[in-house]
């Protein structure tokens, strides 16, 4: 069943330019490339427009810029974690701060790698007698100035760039636990459900997260929603509820409502 946390409105200004670089990012993904020009032809906006859109798609991970055009995104290498960590920050504090108020006081977490989980950890820090299991460094930094929370640190391989802790020691660790709940992110939403990530040691940790949570909850900003990458975690019919910035594209939608998947859009 889906639910909208925020009131049916008008079509917006925002949510229009949102569909059209949702259509910008299906099109460069059926063609591979396509030039400014003909994108602005398309969706009948002038270049100046398609080159704003092309710039914000290029800087969520979403596409390539090319002189002259637009190519598909990196499927293996995702970005910069600094960069990750400013991009779409306000939508992703108001992702974490939706999920944290369906998370009671006494919950064990599972929450694993992403700058939208540790976004979460912050919106959770006023909680009280969580346990928490994860191979986030920084969301245990984060929750470890809450005294009222018990964190469980997975051990394995450390990655400097963005402190996860990953590999199969990592993942045998949460599969020692049964949480009630899993906070999880990922990379990119297929049009298909998949759920999709870069690197398969990452994955592996998340994969053990959805097996051993009574209810998962995915948070993902827009720039997920179709967004390629290498590696599969999963299927959108094993959430629990998906929660977002905007509304996803009408194929995704359909996919939430079949599996009887929540689906949460803040304000």
């Amino acid at each position: 069943m889906i639910k909208y946390s925020r009131r049916e409105r008008g079509l917006s200004d925002k949510q229009s330019n949102e569909e059209r670089q949702g259509g910008i990012v299906e099109l460069v993904a059926k063609q591979g490339f396509q030039t400014i020009e003909a994108l602005a032809q398309h969706f009948g906006v002038t270049v100046q427009t398609i080159r704003r859109d092309v710039n914000m798609l290029a800087s969520e991970g979403r596409l390539s810029r090319y002189r002259g055009g637009a190519g598909l995104a990196s499927s293996i290498e995702n970005m910069e974690y600094e960069r990750r960590q400013v991009i779409n920050l306000a939508p992703k504090q108001r992702i974490a701060a939706m999920v944290a108020q369906d998370v009671p006081d006494g919950a064990s977490l599972f929450i694993n790698i992403g700058t939208t989980t540790e976004q979460a950890a912050r919106a959770l820090l006023s909680h009280k007698n969580l346990r928490v299991i994860t191979n986030n460094i920084n969301v245990a930094k984060i929750l470890s100035e809450n005294a009222n929370c018990s964190i469980v640190m997975a051990g394995g391989k450390v990655r400097n760039r963005d402190g996860a802790v990953t590999g199969p020691l990592a993942a045998q660790m949460f599969e020692q636990f049964r949480a009630d709940i899993g906070i999880i992110g990922v990379s990119g939403i297929d049009k298909d459900g998949g759920l999709f990530d870069y690197d398969l040691d990452e994955v592996m940790c998340t994969q053990a997260i959805i097996r051993h949570s009574r209810r998962v909850f995915l948070v993902a900003d827009h720039s997920k929603f179709g967004r390629p990458a290498l590696v599969k975690v999963g299927n959108l019919s094993q959430i629990s509820a998906l929660y977002t910035d905007a509304p996803p594209p009408d194929t995704i939608s359909a996919l939430l409502a079949e599996a009887g998947t929540t689906l949460e859009i803040s304000d």
